[in-house]
């Protein structure tokens, strides 16, 4: 079964389809998603399921396709394979949610699948990147998503294999939702028949254009930031830090895609990739160039803040420290001023104490000049000390 899938080549465009209604087909199914439909014939959502089904197992949503119709909808792998054996010209869709070593290692024996992509799926914590084996893609994406309330980036990671009839996702966190994904290409049958590549150029799409608010949360958050750096915040650099960090990710998720999609584009010619198809993936390409950019600019626009708020935090601490000095000189006059009144005041003070102490057998108190001698000493050392200290500028 196994030889039959490496052999048969990817499903392309038919001629029963005009070309003109493939465009439109394709061009519908790029808007965002509409509301899911209500009822029980919904499709079951591609997206992050509850923690007890998560326990109970991996695999989120698993579907067969033929002509771009579902024909059936299978609940375990097993069910998967035998569904696809029976349908000779169908693809497998299959969604897992952190699937277990048993899973991927099943996968890999049904789907021939290379040990070293399964171990990267197994591992997860991978760089973006894309890798062919034989007729194998091996696709590792980095989702986001901005949390407002926390006011910061989350990341998903996402493993895709894409084969002749197949196309397994693999995600790693609570990004991205595939569900819009999965009813988007239901509902365009003419998109869903180009098979496997059809839908990894969707997912690819989709989670490019998550990359959209994340940018828009990033931007306002640079623009409070710059107004809490000139307003004086004192956790403004914690901030920046942080915010900085995100970028660093976020860069790693978002430059790393540039060049898989020149390398996807590369093989236009030699894998025959629908016409329309190549338009899409040219401008999935120019998206993530826009972004790319807008990420490498948010780095560089916080290295400036941080540099500007270490400069305004500088000219804080010395404008602190100049009125400090400035405090401390104005109270060493006051000191000065203080001490040199006292020296003048201590002068008359010790003359005064010195003859007060009526000891009976002191000379200068039979002396009748002991009295003006007394005051014209205390006049001359104030006198004295007043003109020293105001030399000195102390008074």
């Amino acid at each position: 079964m196994a030889d039959r899938r490496r052999a048969r080549p990817a499903a392309k465009s038919t001629g029963t389809t005009p070309k003109g209604s493939r465009k439109a087909a394709w061009r519908r199914a790029l808007p965002p998603s509409p509301t899911p439909p209500a009822g029980p014939t919904a499709p079951i959502p591609d997206a992050a399921p509850s923690a007890a089904a998560e326990r109970a197992a991996s695999v989120v949503e698993a579907a067969v396709y033929q002509d771009g119709v579902r024909v059936s909808s299978p609940g375990t792998l097993a069910d998967t394979f035998r569904e696809l054996r029976r349908a000779p010209d169908g693809m497998a869709w299959i969604g897992l949610a952190r699937p277990t070593e048993t899973e991927l290692l099943s996968l890999a024996a049904e789907f021939d699948l290379h040990p070293l992509a399964v171990e990267d799926a197994m591992e997860a914590h991978q760089r973006p990147k894309l890798e062919r084996y034989g007729e194998t893609l091996f696709v590792v994406l980095r989702a986001a998503r901005y949390l407002d309330a926390q006011e910061e980036v989350d990341f998903g990671e996402l493993h895709v294999f894409v084969g002749p009839d197949f196309v397994i996702t693999v995600r790693h966190g609570a990004a991205p939702d595939l569900s819009a994904v999965r009813r988007r290409m239901e509902e365009t049958p003419e998109l869903l028949k180009l098979g496997p590549e059809a839908v990894l150029y969707a997912i690819l799409d989709t989670v490019v254009d998550g990359y959209a608010p994340v940018v828009a949360g990033v931007q306002n958050d640079v623009d409070e930031i710059e107004t809490e750096v000139f307003r004086g915040d004192p956790e403004v650099s914690r901030r920046i830090y942080e915010l900085s960090r995100e970028m660093v990710e976020f860069q790693r998720a978002t430059r790393p895609l540039v060049g898989m999609l020149h390398g996807l584009m590369a093989g236009f010619t030699k894998y025959e990739t629908d016409e329309e198809l190549q338009r899409y993936l040219r401008d999935v390409a120019d998206h993530v160039t826009h972004t790319s950019e807008r990420v490498d600019g948010f780095r560089q626009a916080l290295t400036e803040i941080l540099t500007v708020n270490a400069t305004l935090v500088t000219q804080q601490q010395n404008a602190e420290m100049r009125a400090l000095a400035e405090a401390g000189f104005e109270q060493n006059e006051e000191i000065k001023k203080i001490s040199s009144w006292a020296a003048i005041l201590f002068a008359p003070t010790l003359v005064g104490t010195i003859y007060g102490m009526n000891f009976e057998h002191m000379p200068e108190l039979g002396w009748s000049f002991g009295y003006p001698f007394a005051i014209g000493l205390m006049g001359v050392v104030c006198a004295s000390l007043y003109v020293i200290f105001k030399r000195r500028d102390w008074l």
